[in-house]
């Protein structure tokens, strides 16, 4: 009897969740763009949401807190939801820098922010459940999927800087477990007015005081992992601060990631109702997905040192704050100069949103540019700078947005990559 080989089809059943799981956009473009980079081409890398260490060094407190930790032999497991003297150390510094009051028990320490999001919607979503999120945002369309949870996608406007209004969400709250924010907002480097935010928290509010104790509370995930990347008069609000009947549906997504370089560091933490967090810890505690113990350990002394956390922090803002102003202030002289690009005045975080209105028009080969893809390409072939469009980050299609990132950029280059520019948009026409 003939005996049927199916290695090949067994190799391909998966889960229907793993089959359907996509790959991040952004980190394939970036890895498109350094492959072209490798080969000799020289184009000017603003995809990925990172720092070169080289331009954007980790603090040197840090990095010797760090290697002391190693040398002392730190290496075994931490405790599962972060070493006591760290979880310490955090409760210290969110009431030092925003006022909020969260005790040791409150708060779980991840390796980054993105098991700590990973766990919030695992912990409080079931199959089907609704999550409401803004676009453009990051990942969260992912992390929909991994949780197989529903999405329902709010896309935001220029006119409000990419922010969701209580306006926008309102009409889908009634069925929702969960919103997902995130400001400062990758990928727009742009913040919630206290005001707004307010109203969102009143709606909040409002919702979970009509539902019955047999249903779930409708929760806010609030992602302000770029909290300490906020420049000139911008000032970062949270839902708690503004609404302290907010704490109870609150779940905070926070780290040393950003506001320190320390991307590859891996420490993040989350905090939020004990009650929450105590579930989200029993579930990474099965994934294993704590930070480094030598890093916690190092982390917890470095957060101590109060004055040269001050002082790291207010030289690494100048510097961001350097790159998003001088691109910023190049962009809008290319408009002045009557180019259909435009920017966002820069707020927080690293990210620049410009708009390259270009669709339509040709280049000097006779190719017209249809959609946000081809004036990607187009800027990376003509003017040598790769940037992000907004439809990576769910945005519409038809949008011409995209994220410029800082975090790689050194300051001579701005006028280069301005000067690129000025040269690859003249040679369009309509």
């Amino acid at each position: 009897m003939m005996t049927l080989h199916t290695t090949e089809k067994r190799n391909l059943i998966v889960s229907e969740m793993a089959e359907n799981l996509i790959g991040s956009e952004i980190i394939k473009l970036g890895g498109e763009i350094n492959d072209r980079i490798k080969k000799g081409e020289k184009i000017n890398n603003y995809t990925i949401g990172d720092f070169d260490p080289k331009i954007f060094p980790i603090p040197q407190e840090l990095t010797d807190e760090i290697i002391r930790a190693m040398r002392e032999g730190h290496t075994n497991y931490p405790t599962a939801n972060g070493i006591l003297e760290l979880r310490k150390a955090v409760s210290d510094f969110l009431n030092r820098f925003l006022k909020l009051d969260y005790s040791s028990d409150e708060i779980l320490i991840t390796s980054g922010a993105r098991p700590a999001i990973y766990a919030a919607y695992i912990t409080l979503l079931d199959e089907g459940d609704k999550v409401i999120y803004p676009v453009p945002s990051w990942n969260n369309n992912h992390y929909i999927h991994l949780s197989r949870a529903r999405g329902v996608m709010v896309e935001t406007s220029a006119e409000n800087n990419f922010m969701p209004t209580a306006d926008d969400i309102r009409p889908h709250i009634s069925d929702a477990t969960l919103i997902a924010l995130c400001s400062p907002l990758n990928p727009t480097g742009t913040t919630f007015s206290a005001e707004m935010l307010a109203e969102i928290c009143d709606m909040i509010l409002e919702e979970n005081s009509r539902r019955s104790q047999d249903e779930k509370p409708l929760y806010l995930l609030y992602d302000q992992i770029y909290w300490a990347l906020t420049f000139r008069d911008t000032v970062h609000v949270n839902p708690v601060s503004l609404r302290p009947e907010m704490r109870n549906y609150t779940i905070f997504v926070d780290g040393l990631s950003k506001a320190f370089a320390a991307t590859g560091i891996r420490v993040g933490w989350t905090f939020g109702p004990q009650v929450i967090i105590d579930k989200m810890k029993a579930i990474l505690s099965h994934v294993g997905a704590w930070a480094p113990k030598a890093e916690q350990v190092a982390s917890a002394r470095y957060l101590t040192q109060e004055a040269r956390i001050d002082e790291f922090l207010l030289n690494f803002k100048n510097e961001v704050d350097y790159r998003l102003e001088h691109f910023y202030n190049g962009i809008i002289s290319l408009k002045n100069n009557g180019f259909p690009i435009d920017a966002i005045p820069p707020q927080a975080a690293i990210y620049l949103t410009v708009k390259f209105d270009l669709v339509g028009m040709k280049t000097e080969s006779g190719k017209v540019l249809n959609d946000a893809n081809d004036i990607l390409y187009y800027l990376i072939d003509e003017a040598k700078v790769a940037l992000v469009p907004f439809s990576a980050f769910g945005a519409s299609t038809d949008s011409t947005w995209f994220r410029l990132s800082v975090g790689t950029c050194s300051r001579t280059e701005i006028d280069e990559v301005i000067k690129n520019l000025n040269f690859a948009l003249n040679r369009l026409s309509k």
